[in-house]
């Protein structure tokens, strides 16, 4: 075997192993160390630390400070953000968010939840003069946006325990809810009306409304809102919005396999 030869079959092998990371990283849901990933690789500890440490260095894994685990990193994000634009789950959500805008006169997105935080993925501007403007990667606490909390409220039990441990709820506005025993009372509110609201919590002025998008397994992987002045969006107004948003969420659903009573039918 040439020199040349043995390098090649090297970095096939460093790639091999980086693709196998990432599939372990994404399987797992509360990260995992660098003695169980070199366990799962059958690699020398050492190895492995070295291959987690230059991916990490690139943003490609990140680590979280209070359990010493590795997860999926920013970067990761990132390209899935520039990618997304390219799938079909962009291309089927525009048509329901325009019909949202169209009914409603105000923006509307649709985000993921990452790291405690909201992830605008796709959206949709009002023409209105004065609008709330949106950009596809930008970020929010959940805790105080529509968009977070619908996620929240609809997640795996125990998610809700995980995401409050540890974390303090920042306060932005007289409005946004620090307490963590409110916090939860609201997000039971949540799951039954099905909607959640943004009540000038984050920015004062602004109200949003959010409801759940589900996958074909009926696991909630976004949520859709709209966002206008609260000029716009009165209490009066809070209903019919919602109605539009939750109808929408669940359109978007629909066209992405989610179908209830099969979902039903399987548990």
């Amino acid at each position: 075997m040439t020199e040349n030869t043995k390098s090649d079959v090297y970095r096939s092998q460093v790639l091999d192993r980086t693709f196998q990371i990432f599939d372990i990283l994404a399987d797992g849901s509360h990260g995992i160390g660098v003695t169980e990933l070199a366990e799962k690789l059958n690699l020398h500890k050492s190895t492995a630390h070295r291959l987690i440490m230059v991916l990490e260095s690139s943003r490609y894994v990140e680590r979280d400070n209070d359990t010493g685990k590795y997860r999926l990193g920013s970067r990761i994000l990132e390209l899935g953000l520039s990618a997304l634009a390219k799938l079909d789950v962009y291309e089927i959500a525009r048509p329901f968010l325009r019909a949202l805008v169209a009914e409603t006169g105000e923006t509307a997105h649709i985000g993921v939840l990452r790291d405690g935080e909201v992830v605008s993925i796709v959206n949709v501007e009002s023409t209105q003069a004065i609008r709330t403007p949106s950009t596809v990667g930008t970020r929010h606490p959940a805790h105080c946006s529509s968009l977070g909390k619908v996620i929240l409220a609809f997640s795996e039990p125990g998610e809700i325990d995980k995401f409050l441990a540890g974390r303090t709820l920042e306060s932005f506005t007289r409005n946004t809810i620090t307490s963590p025993a409110l916090f939860v009372h609201q997000i039971e509110t949540v799951r039954r009306n099905g909607y959640a609201i943004d009540d000038e919590e984050r920015e004062e002025g602004l109200r949003c409304i959010g409801a759940p998008v589900r996958s074909n397994s009926g696991e909630v992987i976004a949520s859709v809102s709209v966002a206008g002045p609260v000029f716009r969006i009165t209490r009066d107004r809070i209903d019919p919005v919602a109605r539009a948003v939750v109808l929408a969420a669940d359109q978007i659903s629909v066209a992405l396999g989610y179908r209830p009573e099969r979902v039903r039918s399987s548990v």
